[in-house]
């Protein structure tokens, strides 16, 4: 990537240009909202932002309010939400993202191809035994 994009937080959930070119997306997961809730909110907001700003360099901010347990950390959700959805799934659609658990520039380049739709659901195959391979033929 040739330039790192300024993590400054949009006033407002939506979709903005910045002055760094670079196009802001921001949603606010309510006290309320589910995990797929969330997750569906911020696919939504890719999809707008390359529709309406294709191949332009995304910067995904996301506040959270509530969602702790009684020592004040994020529930379960809230972490696999951050951790492991923003990272794994949403990661490579953007330039950088801001969370409130961490923030980070991703190393490769933006993707621009999204998929159609997102979907949650228990995995095609199950996963293979620990030390075997991921491929049709491995046996557990």
């Amino acid at each position: 990537m040739s330039f790192v994009p300024q993590f400054q937080l949009p006033d407002a959930p939506g979709v903005w240009m910045n002055f760094d070119n670079t196009v802001a997306l921001r949603h606010d997961v309510g006290a309320g909202e589910a995990f797929e809730t969330a997750a569906l909110a911020v696919f939504a907001l890719l999809k707008d932002a390359e529709a309406r700003f294709p191949g332009w360099p995304r910067a995904l901010y996301l506040t959270i309010d509530g969602h702790l347990d009684a020592l004040g950390r994020f529930d379960a959700d809230m972490v696999e939400l951050q951790q492991e959805f923003l990272f794994s799934v949403v990661g490579p659609f953007v330039a950088a993202l801001a969370t409130p658990l961490v923030s980070a520039v991703n190393p490769d380049r933006q993707r621009n191809d999204l998929p159609d739709a997102l979907s949650f659901g228990p995995p095609a195959a199950p996963a293979p035994a620990p030390g075997r391979a991921a491929t049709p033929d491995a046996r557990a």
